[in-house]
């Protein structure tokens, strides 16, 4: 057996199986599985597309696992769906006309803006609150599915097929403002407006015939166990654990983005 034939194919393994988990628990996998294709050798172009099509099945999977929780929003699910394949269809339309250049430099502002969000989203949902009640303008802020709420949904959708990594954290940050506070709950919207946005860039790239499939089939195994396990890791943590987990990933994705598009 010829090891060093067989390492780049480990490698990819090990980065998909820890994605898929950090993305059905918080998000940011992508940090781990796109590197990880890198490091075996793939093409930065089809390394994204692969990466994207690998994790595809591994949303789905954690969606899956949280079943139970995403029938108690029965409507807003649907909507969630709806407004995520929207969002990620005119995501992707706006990346073909965006330089590499403009979108790199975006990436780090980005998970700034959703780190910040999700950590401070319960007070800035009670500033909301506060407001409109002071201008009379009533508390529907806090209900799902609002004609605000579903404009915030649409945008970070966009965002999903604009870009991936990231979108795990804003999306948590936008249904965290719109009133849902169980996080278990919020991590189970969240994997499935996953699951619909990579659904839409997956079928994209691979019509386009820009995946390497040998190495997408590896991840797409590894991927899938390491969502479902992350998925049954999440709802075991308590609930202030897991807000911890997911400000502390947002935060080193921050930074790592920071460094990576404006250091030395």
């Amino acid at each position: 057996m010829d090891f060093n034939a067989l390492s780049p194919y480990l490698i990819i393994a090990a980065g998909a199986f820890i994605a898929g988990g950090m993305n059905a628990m918080a998000g940011g996998g992508t940090f781990f599985s796109f590197p990880a294709l890198l490091a075996a050798g793939v093409p930065p172009i089809i390394a994204n597309a692969s990466n994207t099509v690998a994790l595809w099945p591994a949303s789905f999977s954690s969606a899956w696992a949280y079943r139970r929780e995403i029938r108690r929003h029965g409507r807003f699910s649907m909507l969630l769906a709806v407004v995520s394949l929207l969002g990620g269809l005119g995501g992707g339309l706006i990346l073909l006309a965006t330089s590499n250049e403009t979108f790199s430099v975006l990436i780090p502002w980005l998970l700034l803006l959703a780190t910040t969000l999700f950590a401070f989203s319960a007070q800035i949902s009670r500033l909301v609150s506060a407001v409109k009640s002071r201008f009379g303008l009533g508390s529907d802020h806090d209900h799902p599915g609002s004609i605000g709420g579903t404009v915030l949904q649409l945008t970070v959708a966009v965002y999903g097929g604009f870009f991936g990594a990231g979108l795990g954290i804003l999306t948590l940050a936008a249904l965290a403002i719109q009133g849902i506070d169980d996080t278990q709950e919020l991590n189970a919207l969240k994997n499935l407006a996953s699951a619909i946005n990579y659904s839409t860039a997956a079928v994209t790239f691979i019509v386009a015939g820009a995946v390497s499939w040998p190495h997408t089939l590896v991840m797409l195994v590894t991927a899938l166990v390491g969502g479902y396990a992350g998925a049954m890791l999440a709802r075991r943590l308590p609930s202030l654990w897991l807000k911890r987990l997911i400000i502390t990933v947002g935060s080193v994705l921050t930074v790592i983005y920071f460094a990576k598009t404006f250091g030395a």
